[in-house]
This record gives structure tokens, C-alpha cells and sequence, in this order.
């Protein structure tokens, strides 16, 4: 079945191509006319941006092997090296913030003694996408990074949160301070690390949750592609970890980087999980004096509720007070949804609001999905009455594979659903060497993540520090 957006785009494609032979009216003439040298096409056949023989994939994921196990001496922390990522263990139930900080960082330097060296000129990489005006005064960036700072500091439900990353920081950096690309990570470097998507912002990703009629077993398989900032040198891919965080009732597990603080993706032990997405929005000047810390806010919402629809309510609630507009992917074994996270700057304006989307949702005049039990989030608000500025180029095309893919398949085992995720090629449509095709798999996607609701398991593929491949391996880093 074409849908609506290829439509367009051929019918676009017709009027550039007629307008190019006629002007005002006129009978075009080719007497005598010679054509010029014509660029290089940057299209690219549909089949062509499909791997070849996409590997068929067993609903299981592969096992890692443990090749090294770093422990501090008082158990607060514990890091196994594992093949593909970092399995890293933090005891909440017997040590204090305090004492969980500082053995996370004395640990993460025995088990990754290159992180001051290979993560340091990350940081300015991104400070430096966030600030591109910036020479060499830095005390823009400490004044942004260290208000969001006491605004965790300054919160009872977040406190502990700052004290953990002022003791990792602190020992990390061994008593170095400021802003100096020197090979050695500074305090303010390393507490800048942890709020990237709230001070410099850095995500894109895409997530799809299926369902019901669209599952094999019924029960609920959640999908999410983290499109991250790699770093020139694919810095973040040696540096995968995922964090089980002992906490009693309050524990879950996420899955991001050594040494990030804060929620990129993470599941608790009710199996609700939630995963940042950024949205772009129109005209919304920054702000971030007294404005909450939205990745902060999601861990105690991981920490504090059971439900998903808890957790979105609470994200809903206080999503005018966040620094950016941005989605999240929020699902447990009965729901799945959307958060539409829009800030004050926008809501005060009506240029948008916020809302909990579901796949009963009313969407965006124009924008179409046909398939049920299923929902779909990219970089762009959805619902209907929300700002759709966004809704083009990227997020269109996104969108419209993930609609046409799921309506390919009547029902998706686990299996299909990784084939599915992985059926394109990450380099492809390359014209001087510039990606001309929008991928939902792409160069920068750093992990794919699946959680099964019918066993209870997550796998997650983790792209390789040597880059992007197409050669995908689905990890199975154990239950929730």
C-alpha cells in the first residue's frame, strides 16, 4: 500500500521537474540549447537501502561473556566487563549516596582506566554544539550546568541524586577543577556530563510498542533506537553500560553510558520503562533558571510508581518547568504511551501543550496511522492541537516506515520485530560522503533496545566503538 507521504513526495518531484522545463508559461525550446553536467543523483532505489539477506532473528538474544569483575571494598559498587558493555551493580539498600558515588568512579577508573583520556574531549564536543559562540570563557556553561545542579540539590525527592554525583564527581576528577581540555576530567566536566540533555541536548531516537492483535503472544513488546551524539571518535559505544540499581522497592535497571547519572532509558522492577526522546520546537528560547531537570525528574518517577500512567502523569504534571520540549516512551505489560512534554515558553503561547498520548489519541491533521494495538514516537509531537512544526523531513519519513513496516506483518514475533528494526542499512544513499536517505536505524543510533512483556526479558543491541554496522547482535542482559 503507498501512503500519503511517498505520494507527495513523487507529486513534489513532478512539479520541481515541470517547472524546471517551463517558465511563466511558456513552450520550452531545446534549439541550439546544450545541457550542463549534471550532479550526481542523490536518489536512491527503495530495495537498495535494505540490507541483503537481513538476519532472520531467533526471539532470544545472544549471552555476553563476563571478561573481568571490578568490586570496591565496602560492595557499594560492582562492574563486570562484559563482552558488548559494562554490567555495573549499585547496592542503594546498605550504602549512602555519598559512599555509591565515590565507588562508582574509583570502580569505573579500574575497569576503564582510558574514560579521563577518551570521554574528556566528548564533553567539549558537546559543549561546543551547545555553545558555538564559545572561544574560551567557560563560565556560561558552569553558570547553566550548575543552576540545573541546585535545582536537584535543592529538591527533597531529587537530593540524594545530587549528593551520589557531587562524590562521583569529586572523586573522578581527584580534587581538579574548571574548564581545561587537558586529558583529565575536571568536578565541573564530569557534572556537566550528566546533564548533556538538559544543558547542551543531545538525543534524537525513535521507539514503537506493540500489542494484542500485533503480537504473536499477545502480550506487549516495547521497542527503542537511543540516536545519540557517538562522538568523533565513537567514544560513547566504549562506554555502554547498563545499571542495576538496588533500591528495595524502588530499584530498576537503566540502560546508557558509564557515568551518566541520570534516565536515558531505564526499566523498574514493575516493568515500567521509560526512555527520553528530543523534540525540536519552534521559536522556544532556552531557559533554565528554576526549571527542573526532566531526566532527574523521570528516575524518582521510576523509583516512586508502579504504573506507566503514573509515571506519565507526573512527567505531564510538571512538564512546563522542564529546560526543553521533548517525548517519552512510557510503557508497562498493560499500556504503553507517550508523554508530550511541552515547556512553558510554548504552553503560554498556545503554541503547543502537553499531553499523554496513546494509540487512541486523535493525531495531528494530515499525519496517519494504520495500525492498531501500536504506537509510534518520533522527534515531533502527534497529537492532535500540538505544535507540528517538526512533523516533516526526518520525523516523516521515520514515521511513515515505521506504519508501512508494521502493516506488513498481520502479527510480530520478538524475532521479526529485531529483523524489522534492523532491515536497513546504517551507511547508505552516501553522496560525497553525506547520508541522503533518513534511516530509522542510522549512523548515529547507539543502542536498540527491546523489552519483552511475555518473558519478562530485555536484549539490547549495542552499536560496537569501531561504528555502526550492519552485522547486528541483540544482547540478552536478563529480566526486570
Amino acid at each position: 500500500m503507498k501512503n500519503k507521504f511517498i505520494k507527495n513526495v513523487a507529486i513534489s518531484l513532478i512539479g520541481v521537474m515541470t517547472l524546471g522545463l517551463t517558465g511563466c508559461g511558456e513552450a520550452a525550446t531545446y534549439d541550439g540549447y546544450v545541457f550542463p553536467d549534471q550532479p550526481e543523483s542523490s536518489l536512491v532505489a527503495v530495495s537498495d537501502t535494505y540490507v541483503k539477506n537481513p538476519i532472520q532473528f531467533e526471539d532470544a538474544g545472544t549471552t555476553d561473556k563476563e571478561v573481568a569483575v571490578f568490586s570496591s571494598d565496602n560492595g557499594a559498587c560492582v562492574i563486570k566487563k562484559m563482552e558488548h558493555y559494562y554490567d555495573v551493580t549499585l547496592d542503594y539498600e546498605n550504602h549512602t549516596p555519598e559512599e555509591i558515588g565515590k565507588a562508582l568512579a574509583e570502580e569505573m577508573m579500574e575497569a576503564y582506566p582510558e574514560v579521563h583520556e577518551v570521554i574528556e574531549p566528548y564533553i567539549y564536543e558537546n559543549i561546543y554544539s551547545g555553545f558555538p559562540a564559545l572561544i574560551d570563557d567557560y563560565d556560561p556553561v558552569w553558570e547553566r550546568v550548575s543552576s540545573l545542579a541546585k535545582g536537584v540539590e535543592e529538591d527533597d525527592r531529587l537530593s540524594d541524586y545530587w549528593k551520589e554525583l557531587d562524590a562521583y564527581a569529586t572523586a573522578l576528577s581527584g580534587g581538579v577543577h574548571g574548564y581545561q581540555v587537558d586529558g583529565h576530567i575536571s568536578y565541573e566536566e564530569a557534572v556537566t556530563f550528566s546533564f548533556i540533555p538538559e544543558a547542551l541536548r543531545g538525543t534524537s531516537c525513535s521507539a514503537l510498542s506493540l500489542w494484542g492483535s500485533k503480537t504473536e503472544t499477545g502480550d506487549r513488546i516495547t521497542s527503542r533506537l537511543l540516536d545519540w551524539n557517538l562522538g568523533s571518535n565513537n567514544q560513547m559505544c566504549m562506554i555502554h553500560a547498563v545499571i542495576h540499581v538496588k533500591k528495595g522497592d524502588r530499584s530498576y535497571t537503566g540502560i546508557s553510558f558509564l557515568g551518566f547519572e541520570s534516565i536515558v532509558s531505564a526499566i523498574n522492577d514493575d516493568g515500567v520503562f521509560a526512555a527520553i526522546l528530543d523534540v525540536g520546537s519552534l521559536n522556544e528560547a532556552y531557559e533554565y533558571k528554576d526549571r527542573r531537570c526532566y531526566t532527574y525528574d523521570l528516575r524518582y518517577a521510576l523509583e516512586e510508581y508502579d504504573t506507566a500512567k503514573e509515571v506519565g502523569d507526573f512527567m505531564v504534571g510538571n512538564s512546563a518547568n522542564y529546560t526543553w520540549s521533548h517525548n517519552l516512551i512510557i510503557s508497562d505489560k498493560d499500556s504503553s504511551y507517550c508523554a508530550e512534554d511541552a515547556v512553558s515558553q510554548l504552553q503560554d503561547k498556545g503554541k503547543a501543550h502537553s499531553i499523554l498520548r496513546d494509540n487512541e489519541t486523535p493525531l495531528i491533521k494530515g499525519v496517519t496511522w494504520d495500525n492498531p494495538d501500536s504506537l509510534c514516537v518520533v522527534n515531533t509531537f502527534a497529537a492532535e492541537g500540538n505544535q507540528d512544526g517538526f512533523f516533516t523531513d526526518s520525523n516523516a519519513v521515520r514515521w511513515n516506515k515505521y506504519n508501512e513496516w508494521v502493516s506488513e506483518e498481520d502479527k510480530f514475533t520478538v524475532g521479526e520485530l529485531k529483523t524489522m528494526l534492523s532491515r536497513e542499512k546504517v551507511n547508505q544513499g552516501q553522496v560525497n560522503g553525506e547520508a541522503k536517505v533518513n534511516n530509522v536505524r542510522n549512523a548515529g543510533t547507539a543502542q536498540m533496545i527491546i523489552i519483552d512483556y511475555h518473558t519478562g526479558r530485555m536484549q539490547v543491541a549495542f552499536t560496537p566503538s569501531t561504528g555502526p554496522t550492519d552485522d547486528v547482535i541483540f544482547t540478552d542482559i536478563g529480566t526486570y
